[in-house]
């Protein structure tokens, strides 16, 4: 069916709200204070306990446990990313850091070091609450001998910048470590201690949520991944204590579990867009690989695909040049798919991070549709140019498809909603 400009417009409006609103949807289900309350009121922790939150939904998640531990929370550490703060820092058994990402900070070592003092001071009897989610391999960090904040910075820069998607980039950065890849434990000393975690990484691998902290880690770096790092990232690594094996005592007082999921966001997702009326398809494939190549292999799949409302999950990577641009991996999936969409006026394509960033900027992504590239040319900007120059966020932002949240409280990778209309619909 052919549509007037006005009459495409509105229902494009329409249908724009409508996802954005299954986007919301996914992020509520998903939401670490909910999550928390959750977990805790289903196996709850009867006896006094001190509280550990590390990650971008450590606020959100602190605010949970301490809505179901109530008198029962003693002390409480919290560290997590700048501007991610929240009301739990007006209670007074709180302590708190907020550190950088995605690139470490000071306040990342400075945090590394208030943990080991926090769990040193905790009573040997005294359970450890853990609440991990995405950001804490940045967040805290203890180092090595031989290791500075300048090295482990290069060493982040490198990794962001390489391509390489988050189990390999988590290797690399658990080789370098006093507390990843399960060290953590070992200064546990004994104390019994839970985790709750909100799971960022494919196949929810508690070894790889935050760079494994308090699990044991499986696949450990080995000299075939090594051989892949410049040489000046090879001499740092074996500087760091051995990891405990999966059998060490270090890790029997510890019980952990997910909370929190992409496929638990994917199905809120399709629950609200039926809820709306639409016939939705869910692919339960995670997305892996570049970026670009996933937007405009999904936005192909759309024109190729049945009417309605087909949704997916994961995380693509990114590879950078030397002086990146405005956005990140989702703002280069959307402006990939805007490309291919560009004959086919109708049709929208949402890409978004579940924790209301997506790269260095305030953007969680971005909505576009078949108009997204003229709505840029028109104020200047080429594509093509902007995807090169890893700075799609100003061409989408010219198109007026940005997405911006602010923190959501969750952090589970990625979400994209791509909707095609019914051609026989009214």
């Amino acid at each position: 069916m052919t549509f007037h400009d006005d009459a495409l417009n509105a229902r494009n409006r329409n249908v724009r709200h409508q996802l954005l609103a299954i986007y919301q949807a996914a992020i509520q289900a998903v939401n670490g204070r909910q999550c928390a309350v959750e977990a805790l009121n289903r196996q709850p922790m009867n006896t006094a306990c001190r509280v550990i939150a590390i990650g971008k939904a450590a606020s959100s998640m602190l605010q949970g446990a301490r809505e179901a531990l109530g008198d029962r929370m003693d002390q409480a550490l919290l560290i997590t990313k700048q501007g991610h703060l929240g009301p739990v820092i007006n209670d007074p058994r709180v302590r708190y850091f907020e550190a950088g990402h995605p690139t470490p900070n000071d306040q990342s070592l400075q945090a590394g070091q208030a943990l080991l003092t926090f769990i040193a001071n905790s009573p040997a009897r005294t359970p450890l609450l853990f609440l991990i989610s995405g950001g804490s391999s940045a967040l805290v960090e203890v180092l090595p001998e031989g290791m500075n904040l300048e090295k482990l910075i290069a060493v982040n820069e490198w990794l962001l910048a390489s391509g390489w998607d988050i189990h390999r980039m988590n290797r690399v950065r658990k080789a370098l470590s006093c507390i990843k890849g399960g060290r953590l434990a070992a200064f546990l000393d004994g104390r019994p201690a839970r985790v709750l975690a909100i799971s960022d990484v494919p196949g929810d691998a508690l070894g790889s949520i935050g760079s494994g902290l308090l699990a044991p880690d499986p696949q450990p770096l080995d000299g075939a991944l090594q051989s892949q790092l410049p040489d000046w990232i090879q001499s740092l690594v074996g500087q760091s204590p051995r990891p405990p094996s999966i059998d060490s005592p270090s890790f029997q007082t510890v019980e952990s579990q997910i909370v929190a999921s992409n496929a638990i966001a994917r199905q809120a997702a399709a629950t609200k867009a039926k809820s709306l009326g639409m016939v939705v398809y869910a692919h339960n494939g995670l997305l892996t690989g570049d970026a670009l190549e996933a937007g405009r292999r999904l936005a192909d799949e759309l024109i190729q695909g049945e009417p309605g409302l087909h949704i997916w999950g994961g995380e693509t990577t990114v590879t950078l040049p030397a002086h990146p641009g405005r956005g990140g991996r989702c703002q280069a999936m959307a402006l990939a798919a805007a490309q291919v969409l560009s004959a086919h006026a109708a049709c929208l394509f949402l890409a978004a991070g579940t924790d209301g960033t997506d790269g260095p900027g305030d953007d969680a992504g971005a909505l576009v549709d078949g108009e997204s590239l003229r709505r840029g040319q028109r104020e200047g900007f080429d594509a093509q140019a902007c995807l090169s120059a890893a700075d799609s966020g100003s061409f989408l932002d010219a198109a007026g498809d940005l997405i911006n949240t602010g923190p959501t409280g969750t952090n589970v990778m990625d979400l994209v909603l791509a909707y095609k209309p019914d051609a026989h619909a009214d």
